[in-house]
């Protein structure tokens, strides 16, 4: 009886690469457009599997605008360390983000921290758009992955759930905010991280397997939250 080979796991190390960003306003739903600007302006970050790019925080400004930040506002990747030199060609760029410009500044590369609570503006599973099936999805998700802790789905000031919408090749996806508490360090680094390298037994050939899908458009990326966020 001939033994399956089975697939190993490597847990490279991740960073977060932030870049300074110029610019004024952008969409309020602009995950999407700015993979698709990043995607055209550097091709080889194109449909790549190691790569996160965060929303970019903004203030509402009307009609499904967000004002930028004059002093502090960041395009942030969450990246293995070891692809670091691959997204350095960014800096510098003037991205064009769905008729809005920005530019990016030079990049500053940090390590993942470890905390015990973790959160994710907004998480999608496809074919999950109702609350209760979608918190079992996402259990399914983190066993899968062997990580261990409290899911729960966030509630805004009218005690209804983070319920998203984000346009993705025109179409309209629904996702819903995300924390997890009672991480140990590994499995909170495993989930910031948000993919593993999966190295095949046969040709050792590499692909990194995300733990959430469309984390290059925005979706599925986790932070550590202070316990007065809870």
């Amino acid at each position: 009886m001939v033994k399956e080979r089975v697939p190993q796991l490597d847990h490279s190390p991740c960073i977060n690469v932030s870049f300074s960003l110029a610019g004024n306003q952008l969409p309020a739903d602009h995950g999407y457009l700015v993979y698709s600007a990043i995607s055209k302006s550097v091709s080889s970050l194109h449909g790549i599997d190691w790569l996160a790019i965060e929303l970019i925080s903004g203030l509402p400004s009307g009609r499904g605008l967000i004002a930028l930040s004059e002093r502090d506002a960041t395009l942030r990747l969450r990246i293995p360390a070891g692809h670091y030199r691959d997204v350095l060609p960014l800096a510098g760029k003037r991205l064009d983000i769905g008729g809005h410009q920005i530019r990016l500044g030079l990049p500053v590369a940090r390590p993942l921290q470890p905390a015990p609570s973790l959160y994710a503006r907004v998480v999608t599973i496809k074919k999950f758009t109702e609350a209760e099936p979608f918190i079992e999805a996402v259990k399914r998700k983190l066993d899968s992955f062997g990580v261990k802790g409290r899911v729960e789905l966030p509630r805004d000031e009218q005690g209804r759930y983070r319920r998203r919408i984000v346009t993705i090749h025109g179409k309209a996806v629904v996702g819903f905010s995300v924390a997890v508490h009672d991480l140990n360090d590994e499995d909170s680094l495993l989930l910031q991280a948000g993919a593993v390298k999966v190295v095949s037994p046969d040709d050792s050939a590499t692909q990194w397997q995300s733990i959430f899908s469309r984390r290059a458009m925005g979706c599925g990326i986790f932070n550590p939250i202070a316990e007065t966020e809870r």
